[in-house]
């Protein structure tokens, strides 16, 4: 009896034992996962950084893009060897691009903190739109662009801080839309476009009611320029002097008054840009020599333009649809005017003849002003202006068109008889050593104007299949025939100065995340 109880005590003992262990060996409840929280603060897509009170977006596209009888992007056939419509051009251009996008937002006591970063990997057409060796032969970002190559590209990186904006981004004097009312392609013309971003300082005034004005400063080298032509260089088939801009000696200061209410917006800018030549003498190309220090150089100008852009919402068309238009006007800064997303064009554009002449040509070289050693009041700043716009309707949910459009101007000051104008002192460069027909004239003003149409289809939501068509219009004032030494592989003999044309057209699928 008392071995039985003792068995009894001990396996109650040694349950009661493993029971304690067991629960001494019961999990601790885990702290809970802090899971990514949503940021309402600031719109769809931002949430919170664990850990932090700094709210991030990502975001970007993913783009297709294919140019017939163009450049990447809808370049039109203005220049080069697509100008010249020669064996070398690419009868179309691809270019492949992905956008990542990084938007962070943090609410202080000095109101929010933000800062944006945009890359661009992408891939194109090796040179871009031609095979031409002599092309190819110089290192750019398009010799990147081989089997298994592509390149980055850097738009906006920027920092916002109680008002004030540092870093690149979009100018003060840009208009909302850049160069963009409504149109697919990035070489829409006719006012400044500053999509890319240009490094930059500027501050921001909200006064409510829709109405704000801005201030700023611009570095002018990539955005702010197009050139300075030292005629002293002599000419060549298209051109007369060299691009003989010195360094950048100060910024381009900027400014806008902008109203955006309900009915649409209304801005005005303003821009102040300092026209400055390198020296008086220089060798072939503007490339500098012995002499060039001693020789001296043209007194530094400013220039400026002014731009108005209106915007009209609600129009009885269908919802959505609007209207976008801006003027510029550009004295000493033709950047302003002949823009696109990257640099501003000459043109140099070929075709046919009637007066028994190889072909024709029409050509415009663009620049800011011109100068000759002994000018008495130095630098000659070039005139230009335009105009720009366009209509956008919405058919219904899924399909939209636009239709879009530019004039343009560049105006040489004085006239071709007095050398001591911009126009007479470039004529007469022009003109030198070059055997001319009996009805020859020079005058190195041109127009421009621009007219397309966008149609896009969106079938789910952030994915767009799009077709653009899009023609270029060259009018250049020169007159008769020449004998010229065209650019290889074009013969030296004689050419008509005639207007010029092309067509494009551009295709396009795009999927936003």
């Amino acid at each position: 009896m008392n071995m039985i109880k003792s068995l009894v005590l001990g396996s109650a003992a040694g349950l009661i034992a493993m029971s304690g262990a067991q629960a001494a060996d019961l999990p601790v409840k885990a702290k809970a996962v802090e899971y990514v929280r949503i940021c309402s603060l600031y719109g769809a897509g931002f949430w919170y950084i664990p850990g932090t009170d700094t709210c991030i977006k990502l975001g970007g596209y993913v783009r297709i893009d294919t140019t017939f009888n163009g450049n990447v992007y809808g370049g039109p056939a203005w220049s080069g060897d697509l100008g010249q419509g020669n064996r070398y051009r690419d009868y179309f251009a691809s270019r492949s691009r992905m956008a990542l996008t990084v938007d962070t937002r943090t609410a202080t006591e000095y109101g929010v903190v933000r800062t944006f970063g945009q890359a661009d990997f992408q891939f194109n057409n090796f040179g871009g739109s031609t095979s031409n060796p002599a092309a190819l032969a110089t290192f750019d970002a398009n010799r990147l662009s081989t089997a298994g190559g592509g390149y980055v590209a850097v738009e906006m990186v920027f920092i916002q801080f109680a008002g004030f904006t540092f870093g690149k981004s979009a100018s003060a004097y840009a208009t909302p839309w850049n160069g963009y009312p409504g149109n697919n392609n990035s070489f829409l013309m006719g006012g400044p476009d500053y999509v890319t971003g240009v490094n930059n300082i500027q501050y921001t005034a909200q006064f409510g009611n829709g109405v704000s004005a801005s201030i700023g400063l611009d570095d002018p080298t990539v955005f702010g320029r197009t050139s300075v032509l030292n005629l002293s260089t002599g000419a060549g088939f298209a051109t007369a002097g060299s691009n003989a801009y010195g360094g950048t000696h100060a910024p381009d200061i900027v400014g806008n008054i902008r109203v955006d209410q309900a009915w649409g917006l209304f801005q005005i800018a303003g821009k102040a840009h300092l026209v400055n030549a390198s020296y008086n003498v220089l060798g072939a190309g503007g490339v500098p020599t012995a002499l060039s220090e001693i020789s001296g150089h043209p007194e530094d100008k400013w220039g400026g333009a002014v731009t108005a852009a209106l915007q009209i919402k609600n129009l009885p068309t269908g919802a959505g649809d609007d209207i976008k238009i801006d003027a510029t006007y550009a004295k000493g800064s033709t950047k302003s005017v002949v823009s696109t997303s990257g640099s501003s064009p000459s043109f140099v554009m070929f075709g046919d003849s009637g007066l028994g002449a190889y072909q024709s040509v029409g050509f415009g070289q663009t620049t800011d002003g011109v100068y000759l050693p002994g000018f008495t009041d130095g630098i000659k700043l070039v005139d230009a202006w335009g105009i720009r716009g366009a209509f956008n309707h919405n058919w219904d949910p899924y399909w939209s068109t636009s239709l879009w459009g530019s004039y343009g101007s560049v105006r040489y000051g004085g006239n071709a008889l007095d050398i001591t104008s911009a126009k007479g002192a470039w004529c007469a460069v022009y003109t030198a050593g070059k055997a001319v027909s009996g009805d020859y004239s020079c005058n190195p003003d041109f127009n421009f104007a621009q007219v397309g149409l966008t149609t896009r289809w969106t079938p789910v939501k952030n994915l767009t299949f799009s077709a653009e068509v899009g023609a270029f219009f060259l009018d250049q004032k020169m007159t008769g025939a020449a004998v010229l030494a065209a650019t290889a592989p074009k013969p030296t003999t004689v050419y008509e100065f005639k207007d010029q044309s092309t067509v494009f057209l551009n295709v396009r699928a795009q999927r936003n995340f």
